[in-house]
């Protein structure tokens, strides 16, 4: 039924923020015209908490090793928040060219399987 999931950015410097996602996360990407690029994500999963007013949504990012990640961002002058030690992963938020913050996690938590 479902093929697949559209994620909207949105972002102060959209260009920066592409390029951002195109160079440095290395994300695979189409342009679409333009120079508009769309990019792949790697496998993905949703879960639905609790709150007292609905229609909020987040995205986070996952990795294998959050330190290893930041690392990665500090090579390139990318600034990231401290590691915070969560029941359900090591977080991390990655400041974006753009200026938005983009979460990013180790996660401790059971993985969903990725075949469809």
């Amino acid at each position: 039924m479902l093929n697949g999931a559209h994620v909207i950015l949105y972002s102060r410097d959209s260009e920066a923020d592409r390029v951002f996602l195109r160079d440095v996360l290395k994300l695979p990407f189409v342009d679409v015209g333009d120079g508009w690029l769309v990019f792949g994500l790697p496998p993905a999963e949703v879960a639905v908490h609790p709150a007292e007013t609905g229609g909020t949504q987040e995205l986070f990012l996952m990795c294998d090793d959050v330190d290893v990640l930041i690392a990665h961002m500090a090579e390139r002058g990318i600034s990231c928040t401290p590691v915070e030690e969560l029941g359900w992963g090591r977080l991390t938020r990655v400041t974006l060219p753009g200026g938005g913050e983009l979460g990013v996690y180790q996660p401790k938590h059971a993985r969903p399987p990725t075949d469809g």
